[in-house]
């Protein structure tokens, strides 16, 4: 459809038609559906993005000084640490 402007249909012969379009006009004609194809994608992409974010929470700011949890379930040492710091 965006190649030609319409469906092709199967068993089409192009040689029978018998009209040529030119050159220029093809290309202004390539151009326009580009154009319009770009279009499409770019409200598509908004459309999406916003589908992603439609459930997010914003990030909470964090300052130096505050204080937070540190997991040191996946952390790997090469010494065992102090129980202390494990616990």
């Amino acid at each position: 459809m965006a190649n030609y402007g319409r469906e092709m249909r199967i068993g089409v012969d192009l040689r029978k038609n018998g009209k040529m379009e030119k050159v220029t006009e093809f290309a202004e004609r390539m151009r326009k559906v580009q154009k319009e194809v770009g279009a499409a994608l770019v409200r598509i992409q908004e459309k999406m993005k916003r589908q992603a974010y439609k459930g997010r929470k914003k990030a909470e700011k964090w300052k130096v000084g505050d204080k937070m949890m540190l997991s040191t379930k996946d952390l790997m040492f090469k010494e065992k640490p102090a129980k202390k710091l494990v616990d």
